[in-house]
Formats: structure tokens, sequence, C-alpha cells
């Protein structure tokens, strides 16, 4: 049995996990649910005393979370999605 030496890891070229398309949908689905959550800010009263109705606008109620769960829906796509093989960007 002969040994064959393997070939070192400096001369491999580095692989990074994802790619520049999965970076891409990473970072949108990353800004939509930050816009979500920012939406959802505000509608506290100046006045402890008075109640303020801001806080069941469609903004926050509606808006809001339907980006929070889309951008966690792009974020999950992102990481789930099969990479391009070589023959497919051809």
């Amino acid at each position: 049995m002969a040994h064959q030496k393997q070939p070192s890891k400096k001369n491999q070229p580095k692989v990074f996990a994802f790619g520049k398309e999965k970076y891409t949908l990473l970072l949108i689905g990353l800004f939509v649910t930050l816009l979500g959550f920012l939406l959802m800010l505000g509608g506290k009263s100046h006045n402890p005393d008075v109640f303020n109705m801001s806080i069941f606008n469609f903004q926050r109620l509606t808006l809001a979370p339907i980006l929070v769960l889309g951008g966690y829906g792009v974020v999950l796509f992102s990481i789930l999605k099969k990479p391009k093989t070589k023959q497919e960007t051809n």
C-alpha cells in the first residue's frame, strides 16, 4: 500500500457556504424584517392619563407583522435554496 499525499489546504480555493445570490436574498430578508419591526414602533401617548388609539392602526396591527413574517420567510428561503451548479449558469 503506497501512501498518497493529500493536497494541502493552502492550495485549495476557499469555498463559502453562501454565494452572492444567497447573501443578497438574506440581506433583503433581514431588511424587510427590520422594516416590519420599525413600523411597529410608536403609538405612545404624551399624557399618561389619555389613551392613544393610534396603537390600533393598520400599520401596527396588520402591515408590520406581515412584513416581519415575510422577512423571516425570505431569510429561510435564502438558507434552504440550493446553489446553482456550474452547468446551470452556462
